[in-house]
């Protein structure tokens, strides 16, 4: 490889995205900048009540926009010519209702403050009912066509999420052509797509949350979706039968992209993929490590070699897809759809009193101590078989066995129970709630040998990754890059760009290793594993009560 060849990863998260130069000789960071959407700051557009959050294309736009072009003006003279890829990943399933010119309907006139012409973002449960419905109507068919997304469809995916705009929306479904991810549609934007019928739809996206598959020749037959509702007629017709892995090129800078950005037309854009699976190649995954994106939620990624898995079906998991993480291997995906929102739950409910402070500054100056502190508090409690119990399913369950109509619980409380200890019991909930995850992997005869853990729990809460480590009775590693998952997508990019022959051989150069490693305390482990099967205990009774 010469020397002076530089990448952008962009990661497009909850409630930010942020963008970074590297370099593509050692995957050192070069520059780095973060825009927080402006309107998802506002709680625009959403109803946290009733589980609706969709986010206008404009913040993705101006994040784009802005946060490359700080890079470059931090990066200093020369970088912007030697930049040869971008590479983005992006929540999912976040898909977005656009018409035949593949323009996102709230941009188009009439639909500016429109919902449901928006990004309906991955923690987006309107759908529910319409998962429900996925889920009955699999079952009339000869063709298990569920069996790669681990046999039960999720409102947090593609199709539960477009029929229910359509049913709601006439206006969106009169003017919709068809529906896209984030993570294509920012390629096809970058790279000045005209025509919807353009968008390169990528395997990761497709197989995950759109049950395509090889073995389908592509999506289900056009029956399958217009016999569910006479509304889908039409719509995976339109689909391409064709996938692309993220080690592909989209094509190159538009002339307007690239004169917006300040950079060169032949500068390649890779294909788009989620950010959980390009995190977990930015922090070097391994075969049969889980991978686990701690933010907001949690993607847990897991590979395996294609010889190691003939004709294995993975119960209840977010799905297995050829080559949607590293190209030429099985990449496995589950999580928990509550992981950090948790903890911001319990911090919001306890900022309560500073709604009567009128200092914006000291609110912030507090607010950023609670979950540290708690945190303090927490680790010096004792250990107590009897101590407040908690169920982590404050925004559903994604795995295993998704059901995103359960509730969260806590169970113990007495005049006793304090922040500190509501918080231990989250803390442990969670932790339980990613044992379940893999337990069900070694179930169904998948090994988990290692834990490797990133994202932005991970590396700046000590307490929960101990905790983590001790319940698991397994050593987590924590990848040292503070920003994996944009790293990831700079290692996609320099092998769009041919830079690299292929993601593996990327990973080793731009790889920087772990920089702090959890050890299990052996003397947990009891008192841990009965914690654990009371939360087993609780959780069939939630689920219970949910059923009645």
């Amino acid at each position: 490889m010469s020397a002076g060849q530089f990448v952008i990863g962009v990661d497009y998260g909850t409630d930010s995205v942020r963008s970074v130069i590297v370099d593509a000789g050692n995957g050192r960071e070069i520059a780095s900048s973060v825009f927080n959407y402006a309107r998802w700051q506002q709680g625009l557009y959403c109803d946290a009540a009733h589980n609706q959050f969709r986010q206008h294309p404009m913040d993705y736009i101006e994040g784009l926009e802005q946060t490359i072009k700080d890079c470059i003006e931090k990066a200093g003279p020369g970088v912007a010519s030697a930049i040869k890829a971008i590479a983005i990943d992006t929540t999912g399933s976040t898909p977005v209702a656009v018409n035949k010119a593949g323009i996102p309907l709230a941009l188009t006139s009439g639909f500016e403050n429109n919902p449901n012409a928006m990004f309906v973002l991955w923690k987006d449960h309107t759908s529910v009912k319409e998962a429900g419905e996925i889920n009955g109507h699999a079952q009339r068919f000869d063709i298990n066509y569920l069996q790669y997304v681990g046999g039960i469809y999720s409102s947090e995916w593609f199709w539960a999420k477009l029929l229910h705009v359509l049913r709601v929306d006439e206006q969106v479904r009169n003017a919709c052509y068809t529906w896209v991810e984030h993570c294509d549609w920012i390629p096809f934007l970058l790279t000045g797509g005209t025509s919807a019928d353009q968008i390169k739809r990528g395997r990761c996206s497709a197989g995950h949350k759109a049950i395509w598959s090889e073995a389908f020749g592509g999506y289900p037959p056009d029956e399958f979706f217009s016999s569910l509702d006479p509304l889908l007629k039409g719509y995976a017709a339109n689909l391409p039968k064709e996938t692309y892995t993220s080690d592909q090129p989209a094509g190159t800078l538009s002339p307007e992209w690239a004169q917006r950005l300040g950079l060169p037309t032949n500068v390649i854009v890779g294909v788009g993929a989620f950010d959980a699976h390009m995190g977990a190649v930015g922090g070097q995954i391994e075969p049969y490590h889980l991978s686990k994106v701690m933010g907001t939620s949690t993607c847990d990624m897991l590979v395996a070699h294609k010889a190691d898995f003939e004709n294995k079906l993975i119960r209840g998991i977010c799905g297995q897809v050829d080559g949607s993480v590293i190209p030429g291997m099985i990449g496995m995906e589950a999580g928990q759809s509550a992981f950090g929102d948790t903890y911001a739950w319990f911090r919001k409910l306890l900022e309560w009193p500073l709604q009567f402070v009128g200092d914006k500054e000291l609110q912030d100056k507090i607010s950023a101590k609670i979950i540290p502190e708690l945190s303090r508090q927490a680790a010096a409690l004792p250990l107590d078989e009897d101590a407040e119990l908690a169920i982590d399913w404050l925004n559903g369950r994604r795995t295993p066995d998704a059901n995103q109509l359960l509730k969260g619980a806590i169970s113990g409380l007495s005049l006793g129970s304090d922040a500190s200890r509501v918080f231990r019991a989250l803390a442990e909930a969670t932790c339980f709630g990613a044992k379940s995850i893999v337990e069900r992997f070694v179930n169904e005869g998948v090994p988990v040998k290692g834990l490797i853990g990133i994202g932005g729990v991970a590396k700046k809460s000590p307490y929960i990754m101990q905790m983590m480590a001790d319940v698991m009775q397994m050593p987590i590693r924590i990848h040292q890059f503070e920003h994996t998952c944009a790293l990831g997508a700079a290692m996609f990019a320099a092998t769009a760009a041919g830079i690299y022959p292929d993601v593996e051989a990327a990973m080793q150069a731009m790889g920087g290793g772990f920089d702090k490693e959890y050890f299990p305390d052996r003397n947990k482990a009891e008192f841990y594993n009965g914690r654990y099967r009371r939360y087993l205990e609780l959780g069939k009774y939630i689920e219970l009560q949910n059923k009645q």
